[in-house]
């Protein structure tokens, strides 16, 4: 992934809720929107659908952060857009999949995560936080570019049918159901929580 630092510069103005919100927390310009969205701690949010959940809560996901950096930007009418993108989770990248692969038969677990797309550029603003990751996403098996606050319902549809249009489709899932990777998928968003759980108590120990 990239730096947010590739992202064109602009002043904020009052012509959107996103602006205007950063403007009174003192910040003047897009790139200096996105150093304090990143710098915020990762953690999920009570109402994800909320798109002022962020400033409300001063946490929030790959999901909560991009959807305000790409609101912002359409505000400043720049030409960066947000993606989900399903990458295969192992251990390699959260520690504690293999047992969840193992229960359900995986070679992986599809995992949605969040970027924000900059012409060839890819960035994420959840990078650098304790977000239950042991590295950064690079490779994805699956993207699409989407509206910045896409609703949890409307996410949730677009990565089962990106479980039966591409996933299921690939040789290594050959046999798999569309069942269990549901329940894994489950069990993976569990474990991210408890690692950033984990996480978190010992950068304050």
């Amino acid at each position: 992934m990239d730096k947010f630092t590739v992202f064109p510069d602009k002043s904020l103005s009052n012509d959107g809720i996103i602006s205007a919100e950063f403007l009174s927390l003192g910040i003047k310009t897009f790139l200096q929107a996105c150093r304090y969205v990143q710098e915020l701690p990762y953690g999920y949010n009570s109402d994800r659908d909320d798109l002022m959940i962020l400033f409300k809560e001063k946490k929030g996901t790959c999901t909560t952060k991009h959807a305000v950096i790409a609101t912002l930007a359409e505000e400043l009418n720049l030409s960066i857009e947000k993606s989900i993108g399903i990458y295969a989770m192992t251990e390699q990248i959260v520690t504690g999949t293999d047992e969840i692969l193992k229960k359900h038969h995986l070679p992986y677990v599809p995992m949605i995560h969040c970027f924000l797309f900059y012409g060839q550029y890819r960035v994420d603003l959840s990078e650098g936080n304790n977000n239950g990751k042991n590295q950064s996403i690079e490779e994805f098996l699956f993207t699409q570019r989407v509206e910045p606050n896409i609703s949890e319902k409307a996410e949730y549809l677009l990565y089962r049918k990106a479980l039966k249009d591409h996933i299921l489709k690939r040789k290594e899932m050959e046999g798999v159901e569309i069942t269990q990777i549901l329940r894994a998928r489950e069990q993976g968003l569990q474990l991210l929580k408890k690692n950033i759980q984990k996480m978190a108590e010992e950068s304050i120990s």
